[in-house]
């Protein structure tokens, strides 16, 4: 399967980077969804999640939008076990829909968590600090 652009797996770890570039859309997040989607029902064992929002110059989404993607979301995650899902945000915009879509994936196996700190992401996940950074 080919990776979407700026997506980095890490197998041994069993972990997915995720460090979009530029504007944060509707047609940005609907190809990483597609990709997860696909890889979830792919891999044999689940896999955690990290992304990085620091190299986003502007976020193009709304309420509605962010909505349907994390019910979709929850339907999808609903009958495979717990993930976790950490998210790294630099800035109001991208700690506001990062939160909206922790509050709407609470109590499922979604297991979204937000950061200011890398360091407190890897801990969190289980791995290795310098597992976060995207070359």
């Amino acid at each position: 399967m080919k990776l979407p652009a700026h997506v980095l797996f890490r197998k041994g770890l069993s972990l997915i980077l995720w460090r979009p570039r530029g504007i944060l859309d509707q047609a940005l997040v609907n190809q990483i969804v597609a990709f997860i989607d696909t890889a979830e029902s792919r891999a044999s064992k689940p896999f955690n999640r990290f992304t990085d929002l620091s190299a986003l110059d502007m976020v193009d989404l709304n309420f509605r939008f962010v909505f349907e993607i994390a019910l979709h979301r929850r339907l999808t995650a609903a009958p495979k076990p717990p993930v976790k899902s950490a998210f790294y945000v630099t800035s109001p915009a991208t700690t506001h829909y990062a939160k909206l879509h922790a509050m709407l994936t609470e109590y499922s196996p979604l297991d979204v968590s937000l950061f200011t700190d890398r360091t407190a992401a890897a801990e969190w996940l289980g791995v290795p600090d310098e597992a976060l950074i995207m070359p």
